[in-house]
């Protein structure tokens, strides 16, 4: 899936995602990893969750974020695809929601 694709549930290229505003992404020493902070929480997030969710800043659309990893991490095959799966699965679980056009 190239960057210009949508994925199935329905994010774009164009779309702007950023964190929810009742989480905090921040780096753990103790787990030694990204972690996500909730009022109930944390969610332990592996390498490549913490990476995408760092880009997720409300500026960047999908496809600015996905050209970035690509050039950190040109190794990476289905990078893209891994990008609008992790993103769509971000946001079932609300993690991140959409800025407004």
């Amino acid at each position: 899936m190239s960057p210009a694709q949508q994925a199935p549930g329905g994010i774009g290229p164009d779309d702007v995602p950023r964190l929810s505003p009742m989480f905090r992404l921040q780096w753990e020493e103790a787990q030694g990893c990204r972690v996500l902070l909730y009022p109930e929480g944390m969610v332990r997030l592996n390498g490549p969750a913490g990476e995408i969710l760092n880009c997720c800043d409300g500026v960047r659309p999908v496809a600015a974020i996905i050209g970035e990893l690509a050039e950190r991490f040109p190794d990476a095959a289905t990078l893209s695809n891994d990008v609008y799966q992790f993103l769509d699965k971000a946001h079932e679980n609300q993690w991140i929601d959409y800025a407004p056009a």
